[in-house]
C-alpha cells in the first residue's frame, strides 16, 4: 500500500454532500489522498493553494461551472498541468467531446461505481507517472 504521506493527491469537486462523501471515503480507502470543494470557486482556490496531482470535476455546479472551472485552470500556468477528470450527469452525445474542449483530460458519467472512477483516476495517473521516451537529436 502507498504511503498516505506520498500518496497522489485528488481534488474532488461536487456540489451535492452525498456524493462528495461516497467517492471520498472510498479514494481514501484505496490510497489516495483527498480535498474536497462544494463549487467552482472553491475548486479554483484550493487547486491554486494544493496544487492537486488531479481533480475530479463535476461539470454542473453553482457559480462557477465546472466547464468554466477547467477552461480557468488550463489556462492558468499553475495549473493546466493537473489533469481534471469529468464527473458528470451529461451522458448526452456530444458532452465528452466538449469536456475535452474544455480542458478535461476523461469524461466519467454518473452515477458510475466508485470503482469506476478510481480506474479512470489510477489510469491517468499511472500515464502520468511514466517517462516519456527521449526525442532522438538529429
Amino acid at each position: 500500500m502507498t504511503d498516505r504521506a506520498t500518496s497522489p493527491l485528488v481534488l474532488l469537486v461536487d456540489d451535492f454532500q452525498d456524493n462528495r462523501e461516497m467517492y471520498a471515503e472510498f479514494l481514501r480507502f484505496s490510497g489516495l489522498r483527498v480535498e474536497e470543494a462544494a463549487n467552482g470557486h472553491e475548486a479554483l482556490d484550493k487547486a491554486t493553494t494544493l496544487a492537486p496531482d488531479l481533480i475530479v470535476m463535476d461539470l454542473s455546479l453553482p457559480g462557477i461551472d465546472g466547464w468554466e472551472a477547467t477552461r480557468r485552470l488550463k489556462a492558468d500556468r499553475h495549473t493546466k498541468h493537473i489533469p481534471v477528470v469529468a464527473l458528470t450527469g451529461h451522458a448526452l452525445a456530444g458532452f465528452s467531446e466538449g469536456a475535452r474542449q474544455a480542458g478535461c483530460d476523461a469524461f466519467v458519467t454518473k452515477p458510475c461505481l466508485p470503482e469506476e472512477l478510481l480506474n479512470e483516476i489510477q489510469r491517468i495517473l499511472v500515464r502520468r507517472a511514466r517517462p516519456r521516451p527521449a526525442k532522438k537529436i538529429r
